[in-house]
C-alpha cells in the first residue's frame, strides 16, 4: 500500500474550493495542486504562490537580443565596406533600429523559454491525477493523506460541499 493516497475534491462553487484549500493544512492534509476551469484570482490568492521568474527570462532575452542585433548590423556593415558620401561605416543611430527589433524578437524567445522552464513543462506526471470535469465546470482540489486517513480526507471534502474522487 502506498505511503500517500491522492484524493480530489470536485467543487462547482469557486468559494467552496477556496475554503477547502485554505483549511486543508489545518486539517493535517497536504495540498498537491488545484485545477480550475477558468483563471481564478481567489484560488491564486489561497495558494499563496511565489512571484514568477518568467520576467527575468524576458529581460535577459531582450538584453541579449539588443546586443546581438547591434553586433549583426555592425558585422554586416564592416563586411560590405561600402563608403557612401563620406559617412562612417559603423553608424550607431541606424543600428539602434536593428537592435530594437532583435530586442523584441529575443524577448519573446526568452519569455517562451522562461514559461517552459518555470512551469516545468511538459509535465506528464500530473495526468494520472486529473479529472476531465475540471476543464468544464468543476474546481478540483487534489490533496494527499497518509495511508489509513483516506476516510478523513473524503469526509473533509464532502463536508465542504464537494464530490470526492480517489486516485490509486
Amino acid at each position: 500500500m502506498p505511503a500517500e493516497t491522492c484524493i480530489m475534491g470536485l467543487f462547482k462553487d469557486e468559494g467552496k474550493a477556496v475554503r477547502a484549500i485554505l483549511e486543508l493544512p489545518a486539517a493535517g492534509f497536504r495540498l498537491h495542486r488545484a485545477h480550475s476551469p477558468i483563471p481564478s484570482h481567489k484560488i491564486l490568492e489561497a495558494l499563496k504562490l511565489k512571484k514568477s521568474r518568467v520576467g527575468w527570462f524576458t529581460l535577459a532575452g531582450g538584453i541579449l537580443g539588443f546586443f546581438t542585433g547591434f553586433a549583426l548590423a555592425i558585422f554586416t556593415a564592416v563586411q560590405w565596406n561600402l563608403i557612401v558620401s563620406g559617412k562612417p561605416i559603423v553608424s550607431l543611430i541606424p543600428f539602434f533600429i536593428v537592435g530594437f527589433e532583435f530586442t523584441i524578437l529575443f524577448s519573446v524567445f526568452g519569455n517562451v523559454v522562461g514559461l517552459l522552464v518555470c512551469s516545468r513543462l511538459p509535465d506528464y506526471r500530473g495526468l494520472e491525477s486529473y479529472d476531465p470535469r475540471c476543464s468544464g465546470e468543476h474546481f478540483g482540489v487534489l490533496a494527499a493523506c497518509a495511508a489509513g486517513r483516506e476516510g478523513e480526507l473524503m469526509d473533509f471534502f464532502q463536508k465542504k460541499g464537494g464530490e470526492v474522487k480517489v486516485f490509486a
